[in-house]
């Protein structure tokens, strides 16, 4: 017995050891392993709510209650809603389903200010017009038609960067909201109507 309390008792060999840390290792895995199933399982579950988010910088142009003219900041569509948060400011939501129309359009502005203006008029031989090329920037104008809680009709005007009104129509277009093409043309009497009028 003596014999076998010696055995016991003395120090493991490094190939008990090497053993002894897979078991440790593969426990480890086999625990990781587990709470990545789990982990899995639930993003799989959320997977049917996910929300999408939608975010470009606007410039709100007039109309929201309680937001300054010309304020800056981002326009965010969530799946039900869509909301002006302004920089460094309180956030005015709109639910898509009070939106009842929406409207787009392009705009160019120059930009510069006076000393392009000057340049362009001192600048010899018609240069003015290449400088006009360069000194004006395009806009997407994105305007809402909404319906407040009390059953009055509102309008808001934003301006986006070039391209990017389409993003917001293209999302409110999937929350069944009804969008408007905007013509500038206006239409031109016909040849009849014409003839008629003289």
């Amino acid at each position: 017995m003596n014999l076998l309390a010696q055995r016991m008792n003395r120090p493991a060999s490094p190939i008990s050891r090497r053993c002894e840390l897979r078991i440790d290792w593969t426990a480890a895995l086999l625990m990781l392993a587990l709470w990545q199933g789990s982990v899995f399982a639930q993003s799989s579950k959320d997977a049917g709510h996910e929300t999408k988010v939608t975010s470009v910088s606007a410039r709100h142009v007039i109309g929201l209650e309680g937001v300054g003219k010309n304020a800056k900041g981002q326009l965010i569509l969530f799946n039900d809603a869509l909301k002006f948060q302004k920089n460094g400011g309180a956030a005015v939501e709109l639910k898509t389903t009070s939106i009842r129309s929406v409207f787009t359009g392009q705009q160019d502005k120059q930009v510069g200010g006076i000393p392009v203006v000057l340049g362009r008029a001192a600048t010899p031989y018609g240069g003015g017009r290449v400088i006009a090329l360069f000194s004006h920037k395009k806009y997407d104008t994105l305007a809402l038609e909404y319906q407040d809680n009390d059953g009055g009709v509102h309008g808001a005007v934003f301006q986006l960067g070039k391209g990017q009104a389409h993003v917001i129509q293209d999302g409110l277009a999937a929350n069944s909201v009804h969008i408007s093409e905007a013509h500038t043309d206006q239409a031109k009497p016909s040849t009849e109507e014409r003839s008629e009028n003289k």
